[in-house]
């Protein structure tokens, strides 16, 4: 073993150590909770004066082997640095979701997704193992041969049946470029029909298809992006200065494609410079303020601070007071729903939310899987093509908290799918039970968490604290 991955190894070890240290030093009576002042998290975050746990050495990539195609990853790694680790030896985990700043272990305990799902799954398909530190304070290997239950139950648990300290994945080859077509429609059947043939064939027009997502700007107006990886050099675009990526996307004429070329790192973080679209919240899409936005505060850890200042000064609702409007209700989600559903979602949501534009992105589980009980916490159906939206701004209040939210809610369920629980939620328990591993979560919980160490799943997506 080199000496880079000896002392790798050594700095995880201690960064272990020092983690049980901070959990012991919590008394029993106290909720057990991270000591990280960032979040990728859209809900709100309880107030507290307790120590949190230690996990400042767990954030380094420990160890990559491009023989096996494997990684071993600190829990609190960011994508942003697994990719760099990886890239230079043509590797990439087989789902990166979009913004630099999310965490392994934040992908898989709250799930995540990328315009690779559509073959790939979802980050937690591509874990081997994980050692997890459960709320009875002991750190466990969890695989599909030890400790089962919590290995499938962990995803989309979100801190409450313990955290990653150790995540060692599966890795695929990548080609140093991405080719891509912009295919525009001007129906949203006729979009979803293309999207099917796509996932089904692998392929478009006779060329495979390694990445698939899209967008959509109104009912009359929507894109797939289709990416091909490739070896060939040429010239690529750069939307990490002045041109904006998904303003890229966007082509007029019936049936027309348009193509670019990005590097395999900028494609994997084309979204990130501007948060998709949100960074226009803060005026850096303004070409007057764009040109004078330093580059390294594009990005979307820059945009979290600035969020984080609006919440604790209330900025954006002493606006809207001081123009006479009322307050806005945050309406930030992403919600699957079957693919045959997907248009009829589309519909409603432009009829009834005035959100745009909206993100698209297709999923379907690894392998072939014979039961939905695979990942008990989100239990979407095997070998059935699902299509996650996005949608991630604010409305004008309704005639209760969370009216427009709670409207989604009802709308995906009524069309057979589910919703991340990164924000803000409004089911009931009994709903809530339903719909995120009901009784399979508290034998999970009870087993791993005798004591009540970590807040409940409910209590730490819905409950108001």
């Amino acid at each position: 073993m080199s000496a880079d991955k000896t002392d790798a190894r050594s700095a995880h070890v201690a960064g272990v150590q020092r983690l049980l240290a901070s959990y012991r030093a919590i008394p029993p009576d106290a909720t057990v909770r991270l000591a990280k002042p960032t979040s990728n998290l859209f809900r709100a975050r309880a107030k507290t004066t307790a120590k949190g746990l230690d996990v400042s050495g767990l954030t380094g990539v420990i160890d990559v082997d491009p023989d096996a195609r494997t990684a071993d990853v600190a829990g609190m790694c960011t994508y942003e640095d697994l990719v760099a680790a990886t890239l230079p030896y043509g590797l990439s985990p087989l789902v990166v979701p979009q913004l630099k700043t999310i965490t392994l272990g934040g992908a898989v305990t709250g799930l995540g997704i990328e315009s690779a799902s559509f073959r790939n799954g979802l980050p937690h398909e591509s874990v081997l193992e994980m050692d997890i530190l459960t709320g009875a304070g002991e750190v466990l290997t969890a695989s599909p041969q030890r400790h089962e239950d919590l290995y499938r139950a962990f995803p989309n648990s979100y801190g409450t049946l313990g955290y990653s300290v150790r995540l060692k994945i599966e890795l695929e080859s990548v080609k140093p470029f991405v080719a891509l077509r912009h295919l525009r429609f001007h129906t949203l059947e006729d979009l979803v029909a293309a999207m099917d043939r796509i996932i089904e064939t692998r392929g478009h027009d006779g060329t495979p298809v390694d990445y698939l997502d899209g967008v959509v700007f109104s009912a009359g107006e929507s894109y797939l992006t289709l990416g091909t990886q490739t070896s060939t050099p040429g010239p690529v675009s750069d939307y990490t200065g002045q041109q904006i990526y998904y303003r890229s996307i966007q082509h007029p004429g019936e049936g027309a494609e348009k193509h670019d070329r990005l590097t395999i790192h900028d494609y994997l973080w084309r979204w990130d410079t501007d948060w998709f679209w949100c960074s226009r919240a803060f005026g850096a899409q303004d070409a007057r303020i764009r040109r004078f936005w330093p580059r390294r505060y594009r990005r979307s850890s820059f945009y979290w601070k600035l969020i984080a200042y609006d919440r604790r000064y209330n900025i954006a609702d002493r606006i809207e007071a001081r123009n006479g409007r009322p307050p806005r209700e945050r309406v930030v989600q992403d919600i699957e729903v079957p693919i045959v559903r997907t248009a009829e979602f589309l519909h409603w949501f432009l009829d009834n939310v005035p959100i745009e534009p909206i993100w698209l992105c297709p999923l379907r589980l690894r392998g072939d899987q014979t039961s939905g009980d695979t990942w008990p916490l989100y239990p979407i159906q095997p070998n059935h093509t699902y299509v996650n939206v996005g949608f991630w701004s604010s409305v004008p209040i309704g005639p209760q908290e969370g009216h427009t939210n709670r409207l989604i809610e009802r709308k995906v369920s009524e069309l057979d799918g589910h919703k991340s629980l990164y924000s803000d939620a409004y089911y009931s328990r009994e709903e809530f039970d339903d719909l995120y591993g009901g009784e399979t979560y508290k034998t999970v919980k009870k087993s791993y968490d005798p004591d009540s160490r970590l807040l409940d799943l409910y209590a730490k997506a819905v409950q108001r604290r």
